[in-house]
């Protein structure tokens, strides 16, 4: 038995590998794009298969595909939107910018899979009916992003939050030296340091929200150019009506199809935010490499978990590897934001021609996020502890506490006096207590550094 079978499509002859669910098209996509390696991401795969689905169910509702036709689409669509026949859709995603490469795979594999079960279901005639690859694509693209920002990224920053929120509550009142320019300023606790991280995530997540709401509007059923050639001018509020049956998300219909097909405006939104949502990590990643610096002559104030040994010639060495996978991450991500921005501006007319990068690139920053946050929740931020010693001698030493004296006794005597501490290395309440004129009992109620923690002017 032969390795190859014959396959034509309208430019001729093609030889396919013998089991292969792909036809024509889709091979001469696999012969014309040997990139990178990568194909389209499963979710991306995925959602193509649902629009299949909604497609063929508002085809068959308006009487335009036959009952054993659309049932036969159906169930295909179904098998592959599962992650049946995963390895049947090997067109590299940097391919034609339309992605009539990947809509052509698609289609082809769905008919073949309906064929298998005695239905002669046609690619073009038939499974991409009322349907284009250039609005098939753009739809697939905020389908696709949607899903796995609601499904993976979102979970996932809830999760830390929640691991945040349980740290802050246990460390509220430990007391420790702020920082600004990296140098010691008044107290803070780590309780509100903690928050910090937590209040950025809830804006984050507000953020992501608000672009998933502009993903929701698709343009399915512009069809070749944003006009709706050849689709029912029913076909667009049927198609969004089983979308949203198919994925239970509240999709909806963009009113002008050409703006999600020839911008891609929604999808450049999402990724900015998910760069945003690398630029929080990185913060709280180098909160938590600073913290847990030394630990002899760094700040030490808290011990990361040990999870592996540093270094392969300094023994003992344990190094923060956690927040470090994180930082390279968050920078990862910001650079696939920089090539969905670029591509962004790639909008010719009546369409975007860097759709499949775009799509492949919004989820792979949406997995590599979820990822990264799950582990640093469960793998640096539940598990550190506090070096309680460190941060307290470290507050009680620090001179700039003598800020808190300013209104009794003026910024320039509070200078001197923490100068005076500086260079002699005696506790400023001792400097203060000399050179104030106030009493020790009223510099200990004026310089309580969990009571500067809370601001205001002490009584």
């Amino acid at each position: 038995m032969s390795e190859f079978r014959t396959e034509k499509d309208s430019l001729g002859e093609v030889k396919v590998p013998a089991n292969a669910l792909w036809g024509a098209q889709t091979q001469r996509a696999v012969d014309n794009f040997p990139v990178s390696g990568q194909p389209m991401p499963v979710g991306f795969i995925k959602a193509v298969a649902e629009v299949k689905c909604s497609a063929a169910q508002a085809n068959g509702a308006l009487g335009l595909l036959a009952p054993d036709l659309r049932d036969a689409i159906v169930q295909a669509c179904q098998r592959v939107a599962s992650g049946e026949f995963a390895d049947q859709f090997p067109v590299d995603r940097y391919q034609t910018g339309s992605g009539t490469s990947t809509n052509m795979n698609v289609n082809e594999v769905v008919a073949s899979i309906a064929r298998q079960q005695g239905v002669e279901v046609n690619p073009n005639d038939h499974v991409n009916m009322s349907q284009s690859s250039n609005d098939v694509i753009p739809t697939a693209i905020h389908v696709s992003s949607l899903m796995a920002v609601k499904e993976q990224l979102l979970p996932a920053i809830s999760h830390l939050r929640g691991v945040i929120y349980e740290r802050e509550a246990q460390l509220n009142d430990q007391v420790k030296t702020g920082r600004t320019h990296l140098m010691d300023a008044m107290p803070v606790t780590m309780g509100q340091e903690l928050r910090t991280w937590r209040e950025q995530l809830v804006a984050v997540e507000r953020r992501l929200e608000q672009a998933c709401d502009e993903l929701a509007a698709v343009p399915q059923g512009g069809t070749a150019v944003g006009t709706g050639v050849n689709a029912d001018e029913e076909f667009a509020g049927q198609f969004i009506k089983f979308l949203k049956i198919n994925t239970g998300q509240n999709f909806r219909s963009l009113d002008h199809k050409f703006v999600g097909q020839s911008a891609i405006d929604a999808p450049v939104a999402l990724s900015a935010q998910l760069r945003g949502t690398a630029v929080v990590l990185t913060k709280i990643a180098n909160d938590l490499r600073w913290m847990n610096s030394g630990p002899i002559h760094g700040l030490a104030e808290i011990s990361l978990p040990a999870l592996q040994p540093g270094s392969s010639i300094m023994p003992g060495k344990v190094n923060p590897v956690i927040p470090e996978s994180v930082a390279m991450v968050s920078a990862q991500v910001m650079g696939l934001d920089s090539a969905v921005a670029i591509a962004g501006q790639s909008g010719n007319f009546q369409l975007n021609v860097m759709l499949p990068m775009v799509g492949a690139n919004l989820l792979e920053m949406t997995s590599l996020l979820a990822n990264a946050i799950n582990m640093l929740a469960d793998k640096a931020v539940a598990g550190f502890t506090v070096n309680a010693d460190n941060l307290n001698e470290g507050v009680g030493r620090n001179p700039v506490l003598v800020t808190a004296l300013n209104p009794e006794i003026g910024y320039a005597l509070a200078s001197d006096i923490a100068k005076e501490a500086y260079a002699t290395g005696r506790a400023v309440i001792d400097v203060a207590e000399e050179r104030s004129g106030l009493s020790r009992e009223r510099l200990e109620q004026v310089m309580d550094p969990l009571k500067l923690t809370r601001g205001g002017l002490t009584e």
